[in-house]
């Protein structure tokens, strides 16, 4: 039965997860009311890149990308180290066909399709994050949903069996059926970095605005259990000065760059996954890599296409460029000789005269041949670490419900999307934690209907 306020269940976070449990829910005739803190929808979701980690699709075969949920499924493993959750790392392959329904429905296709961190196919696909986002609010809204913006919930309500509705500010919204918490991470919330990752706290604040922890706090005080939380690492390829409204994230590294530090030295195996990179980028001088790069890689920009425009990050002035990489180590601040030195050293083991000290075998996860870095003119981009998002949190079931410390169930309480951990493990596979949002906003609702 609905509460006094008229509402079964009630979704806490405006971000892809919040949206999709919201408009599943409203779907299957529940009376569902989304809270969002902000004054606008999106969260962390709509400042991203759009990119989803999907196998088997048209896209794919399309362009005759052999991909499987096998495959997809390992891969998802292997990237984070063995430490991820399998039942949720199965349930969310099982569960793609939801995902991909739903970008088909919005017409969010894009048809790019990229070889990113963590994959061993091409399995990035770009979406137009923006379409998926307003197609699942105005067809929330047109089922029946209230949304309800500017406001902060403080606390999940719990009758001593089971959570039963939230409170924000003087009010009280109650929701028998169930509330699915989808607030997003810590990225903005230095005392949560500084608690869980301190080695990580100097990264640059990025992501959601309102990705203060807020979900995490409320179900932490009823004893839900963390998971991944000493895994959360910033990710490496942002400019200093980028914006909350510039999507500026460079990976030339996965089109053949090297990195650098300060002192023009490589540091770490530039195919690795930004988010491990992040943490090596932190610990060089000044916390800053320069992406050096040549023509060629230059040539593979990809105008509107997250993590490849390498010309929009020009229009900014963020990119440096010039005829020679001793020019280029003099206009950037790097000593002329140590970068003269790196390359050249670095195009020999591109041409197999000497192994490479950091285990770069290929141009991302270790696929794609080697190239050097020969053709001029040449080019720098300098990018720091940005924590952009904190994938360790809540322990969920496959179903979505909150798990206490010792395991037992939360009853009434469900999460998905950033506030979740127990899913990336020690890393990240590019667009997958678009996917785990979407797919995972759509079992929480799916949970709580008894679909």
């Amino acid at each position: 039965m609905p509460g006094p306020h008229g509402f079964d269940a009630i979704v806490v976070g405006g971000g892809l997860a919040g949206l999709a449990a919201t408009q599943r829910l409203a779907a299957a005739g529940a009376r569902v009311a989304l809270v969002e803190k902000r004054p606008r929808l999106g969260g962390s979701s709509a400042m991203s890149g759009g990119w989803f980690a999907l196998s088997g699709t048209a896209v794919q075969r399309r362009v005759g990308v052999a991909d499987s949920d096998d495959v997809f499924l390992a891969d998802l493993v292997a990237t984070g180290g063995g430490a991820a959750d399998p039942a949720l790392l199965e349930a969310l392959v099982a569960r793609q066909s939801d995902a991909t329904v739903a970008i088909e429905r919005a017409g969010a296709w894009t048809g790019e399709l990229k070889v990113s961190a963590g994959m061993t196919v091409a399995r990035a696909h770009l979406v137009r994050i923006a379409a998926l986002l307003g197609m699942l609010e105005e067809e929330a809204v047109a089922a029946g949903a209230t949304v309800l913006r500017g406001r902060a919930v403080a606390e999940l309500v719990h009758d001593g069996r089971r959570v039963v509705g939230v409170r924000t500010g003087s009010d009280l919204l109650e929701a028998p059926a169930g509330v699915v918490l989808t607030t997003g991470g810590f990225s903005r919330s230095p005392e949560l970095l500084e608690l869980f990752v301190p080695d990580q706290a100097a990264a640059m604040p990025y992501g959601g605005v309102g990705n203060t922890g807020d979900g995490l706090r409320m179900a932490w005080l009823l004893g839900a259990g963390l998971a991944d939380i000493g895994h959360v690492t910033g990710t490496y390829g942002q400019h200093a000065e980028t914006s909350d409204d510039e999507h500026e994230l460079l990976t030339a590294n996965y089109l053949g760059a090297i990195l650098v530090n300060s002192r023009g030295e490589r540091f770490a195996d530039e195919s690795a996954s930004y988010k491990v990179l992040g943490a090596a980028v932190l610990a060089q001088p000044g916390r800053t890599a320069f992406q050096i790069f040549d023509a060629r890689v230059r040539a593979l920009s990809r105008p509107g296409v997250p993590l490849s425009d390498m010309d929009r990050i020009e229009q900014l002035g963020h990119l440096v460029t010039a005829p020679t990489i001793g020019a280029l180590a003099a206009e950037v601040g790097i000593p002329p000789r140590a970068l003269q030195a790196t390359v050249s050293e670095y195009n020999g083991i591109v041409a197999g005269t000497r192994p490479d000290g950091f285990g770069r075998t290929g141009l991302v996860n270790g696929v794609g041949a080697l190239v050097p870095v020969a053709t001029p003119p040449f080019w720098a981009y300098a990018a720091v670490t940005a924590m952009t998002s904190t994938f360790g949190g809540i322990r969920v079931g496959a179903d979505t419900g909150a798990r206490r410390v010792d395991g037992t169930r939360i009853d009434g309480l469900y999460a998905a999307g950033e506030v979740v951990g127990g899913f990336h493990g020690a890393s990240y596979m590019t667009g997958s934690a678009l996917t785990k949002a979407l797919v995972f906003g759509f079992a929480a609702a799916d949970a709580i209907s008894g679909r």
